[in-house]
């Protein structure tokens, strides 16, 4: 089985991983080739968003944008390897805040994949990659599902991953991964949120004692810088006198089972424990952590895809809290016509537990429900309609008051439309 690792930072997407195993491309444009292996495709797309609660708040109100959205994808296949990168802008124009939320998104990703061996044979695999994000306060429903609160803010993340197939039932593999969010705080405008970063190294063994069956342990080490080192909101209880240190670390030690390989089904399921030193001593977070995937190709039309993980990780809203993040996602794509009309839908569950809360009012629990429903229409070669909705409840259990102003119902509608060269 080539490896798939859960770092321990979980994005809850399991909409577009579904649809990943359903042709995307469907007839769609060849792009621009450049020599035998080089392709490049442009592209264009323009949509507009319904959105029954723009601030994600208990009494927010209605609003809608226009986003354009320019970029570029390439593609670099040659002997052994096999390159993907990608740039984008975005410019999101909003009917309601205006001057508060009009403002430009950007990014790229670039991912390497490096093989010597067919998949499941003796060699080596590398793969690297990395990605760089600005993203505008209310791009996406699923931003707090893992990967930052809807602010303003900066993500980075590179992962790495060296893997040898020793022989034909043993295989071992080195890992690492970084990861940075950074929150534009206009305190003017909002409240303090605290980014982090993140770097871990690890390693994991396998042993297939079979062709469909791969036993696996994994094994990593965490380091967390915060921006947590003084408290924002000038409270005047902090027994520290509002400083807590930036720094924590942690580690987690699971195994488990995978496929090796099989023709339609796919999955890898780990247990461990896991240990969280938050605040370079202020509490000690331990306990039982898992990570969960498993693919289904059930025909050549249908795929399902289900992820799940928990973990622990400083809180982004409160000063000085330790959490731990259970997350569930579920997803499906359909083609309905092959090279026209497909679908994607899935369902996410994300629960906070605040293991640790320096203020009582801010020890609660917050759970959120999300469910989108997409479809996507292929009018020719170099143009597709697509459309969503989207659907979030988010409810608070717990603590003070402070917490169960962040309960919400959310809804968006979108539709548009791309063109692609």
């Amino acid at each position: 089985m080539n490896s798939k690792f859960f770092i321990l930072s979980f994005t809850a997407a399991a909409a577009t991983l579904a649809s990943a195993g359903v042709s995307s491309e469907m007839d769609g444009p060849s792009g621009i080739q450049i020599g035998p292996r080089l392709t490049l495709k442009p592209y264009v797309s323009l949509s507009y968003t319904y959105d029954s609660n723009v601030d994600s708040m208990k009494h927010s109100k209605a609003g809608s944008q226009w986003i354009v959205n320019p970029g570029m994808t390439a593609r670099y296949l040659g002997g052994n390897w096999d390159i993907q990168g990608a740039a984008w802008y975005q410019y999101h124009a909003y009917n309601r805040y205006t001057t508060q939320l009009n403002q430009s998104s950007f990014g790229e990703n670039l991912k390497l994949n490096w093989m010597n061996s067919a998949p499941n044979e003796k060699g080596w695999r590398l793969q690297l990659s990395e990605q760089f994000q600005q993203i505008a306060q209310d791009d996406d429903m699923s931003n707090h599902n893992g990967r930052g609160i809807g602010r303003d803010r900066k993500e980075f993340k590179a992962d790495a991953i060296l893997e040898r197939r020793i022989n034909e039932t043993m295989h071992a593999a080195l890992l690492g991964n970084y990861y940075l969010l950074d929150y534009d705080n206009n305190v003017d405008k909002y409240a303090w949120l605290y980014g982090w970063k993140r770097a871990v190294a690890g390693g994991e063994i396998g042993w297939a004692p079979s062709k469909w069956t791969d036993f696996i342990l994994h094994a990593n080490y965490q380091w967390y810088t915060q921006d947590n080192d003084y408290d924002h909101d000038l409270r005047q209880t902090d027994t520290r006198g509002k400083s807590i240190r930036s720094d924590s670390k942690g580690y987690s030690v699971m195994a488990g089972l995978a496929t090796r390989a099989t023709e339609r089904i796919t999955y890898r399921v780990l247990g461990g424990w896991s240990r969280f030193e938050y605040g370079e001593g202020v509490k000690d977070c331990n306990g039982f952590t898992y990570q969960a995937s498993a693919k289904w190709a059930v025909d050549d039309t249908l795929h399902l895809m289900l992820l799940a993980a928990s973990y622990y990780q400083p809180s982004e809203r409160e000063y000085g809290n330790c959490l731990k993040v259970n997350t569930i996602s579920l997803g499906v794509g359909k083609t309905f016509i092959p090279g026209k009309l497909s679908a994607t839908a899935d369902l996410s569950f994300r629960n906070e537990s605040h293991e640790y809360s320096e203020y009582e009012e801010d020890d609660y629990d917050e759970t959120i429900w999300t469910t989108r429903v997409g479809i996507n229409y292929t009018l020719n070669r170099y143009a597709q309609l697509f459309g969503s909705v989207e659907y979030q409840t988010e409810e608070t259990s717990g603590g003070g008051a402070r917490g169960h102003e962040y309960d919400y119902d959310r809804f968006r509608g979108t539709v548009g439309v791309r063109l692609t060269y």
